[in-house]
């Protein structure tokens, strides 16, 4: 380990948990500044022992692509939701789905069924402890084959070429 990694473990959540304090005391002072360096430099470097190896990723610009398309979805998830809420004739459809997982890295599983829970409409309910399935609810869904689908495409694969596993 290198002196800097060893100052910086993490380098980026360094930078963005010092923008999240700035943000948080809704000002620009030398004491904050300095305040919020400190703890972007202590929390990472008191909790990096902690935590799991992470994959690293080796397709930045398809990470970017993978952003804008749950960003996408949040949005049109989050009016199909306020449509069937405002529309008293639609019935919803709601289901359970088993989902069987190819991704087996416990980071990019957990990536995976907070990006489905992030989706308005959406919640992942249960991951196996073998890792081999999560539980899906869907507020209004077609068939489970549709939403496995859905998610294989959207989801899971994008997420397996960003990270090569």
């Amino acid at each position: 380990m290198n002196r800097l990694s060893r100052w910086f473990p993490t380098p980026l959540l360094s930078l963005v948990l010092l923008i999240v304090w700035l943000l948080l005391v809704n000002g620009l002072s030398v004491g904050q500044l300095l305040l919020g360096t400190f703890l972007a430099i202590s929390i990472p470097l008191f909790t990096y022992r902690f935590w799991d190896t992470q994959p690293r990723i080796q397709r930045p610009w398809l990470l970017i692509r993978f952003i804008v398309i749950v960003l996408l979805d949040i949005v049109t998830s989050s009016i199909q939701v306020a449509w069937l809420i405002i529309n008293p004739k639609r019935r919803m459809r709601p289901v359970f789905v088993e989902y069987p997982l190819t991704l087996k890295e416990p980071f990019t599983i957990t990536l995976l069924a907070n990006t489905i829970s992030l989706t308005p409409g959406t919640v992942t309910t249960n991951v196996r402890l073998d890792k081999s399935s999560l539980l899906i609810h869907a507020l209004d869904a077609g068939t489970p084959e549709e939403v496995i689908e859905q998610i294989r495409e959207r989801y899971e694969m994008p997420l397996k070429e960003i990270y090569e596993c």
